[in-house]
């Protein structure tokens, strides 16, 4: 549970007392008022009432002047409230929307941070690769810059958030870009002749990849929308798209172009099937705009989005099959 805080010009308290006792918060209590005539309003709310409670507000007192919603941590709170049972509440989110934006945008943002965890991750990789060390490798995908955009594509299309979409889409070919010229030059002046085992394990990929990386990118969004964020550590070294990446930078700096094809196939295969996932996982969960427009905006994007990622799916798939079948 959680505190939600609201702070609003005095006069709003019983709007936020009905909003509280139509979603049955947990407590309602009232603050002093500021100097700014401003009243200080705290719920404390269940994880499956929160989202509900916080759009009640915001279509209540968003648009009032000098308004503010904030969302509080709360470790414990005693006596304990009573466990209620909902309906749907499997598929409920327990982080809220606007929970789930701030953690995820980070991801999608192109800054030097960014760029210089794409450039050590890139680093460790190719390292781990050539001396064909498992524990370097994983250190690599545990770092996981790379997971981040992916993930805030599928949400961004959510919610109809066409800004967030785009930087995603930037920050992740940026960092793609990046990790393929670092692991090309590395490819140029190692010796990395010849390959290990490591590196040839990431120049092709089957079915069980495919099914890897769905379950995988399904894990991501379900660890989230949950709050069970201790999972994603598992989901990064599960779908590693950093190693994949270096092995394919590295093939090309060798000439060794058929084994870059099948590095890129793989990383492409991750790339749809963690896309793919997330976004159905999203849509299950019942992530979704707030406001009319919003939504329209969401269902126009949605089917396009699994359409698209679902087409570039069964092209990987005949691909692979082609390239097996070559073999």
């Amino acid at each position: 549970m959680k505190i939600i805080e609201v702070i609003v010009k005095a006069g709003h308290e019983d709007t936020l007392r009905s909003i509280a006792e139509q979603y049955e918060v947990v407590d309602f209590w009232r603050g002093s008022i500021s100097e700014e005539e401003r009243v200080v309003v705290n719920m404390i709310v269940r994880p499956e009432k929160r989202q509900v409670v916080l759009d009640a507000l915001q279509s209540a007192i968003g648009s009032t002047e000098g308004a503010r919603i904030n969302v509080l941590p709360l470790e414990v709170t005693l006596p304990r409230p009573e466990e209620k049972e909902e309906e749907d509440q499997g598929r409920s989110v327990t982080a809220t929307r606007e929970e789930l934006y701030n953690e995820i945008q980070k991801g999608a943002k192109l800054d030097g941070n960014y760029l210089l965890l794409v450039f050590l991750s890139t680093v460790v990789a190719t390292i781990g690769l050539i001396e064909n060390n498992v524990a370097v490798i994983i250190g690599a995908m545990v770092i996981a810059p790379l997971l981040g955009p992916n993930i805030a594509l599928a949400f961004s299309t959510s919610l109809g958030d066409t800004q967030l979409m785009w930087s995603a889409l930037k920050t992740s070919a940026a960092g793609l870009g990046l990790a393929v010229i670092l692991s090309s030059i590395a490819g140029m002046l190692l010796q990395i002749e010849p390959l290990g085992s490591e590196i040839l394990t990431r120049t092709d990929v089957g079915i069980s990849g495919v099914l890897l990386a769905l379950a995988s990118g399904a894990a991501a969004v379900l660890s989230m929308t949950t709050g069970i964020s201790s999972a994603l550590v598992g989901v990064m070294v599960a779908v590693a798209l950093l190693p994949p990446t270096a092995t394919l930078g590295m093939m090309l700096g060798i000439g060794q172009y058929d084994y870059a094809l099948g590095a890129a196939l793989l990383l492409a295969v991750n790339v749809v099937c963690v896309n793919l996932s997330a976004k159905l996982v999203f849509l299950y969960r019942g992530v979704k705009p707030r406001t009319w427009l919003e939504k329209q905006k969401a269902r126009q994007s949605t089917p396009v989005y699994i359409f698209v990622w679902g087409l570039l799916l069964l092209i990987l798939l005949g691909a692979m099959y082609v390239r097996h079948t070559q073999l």
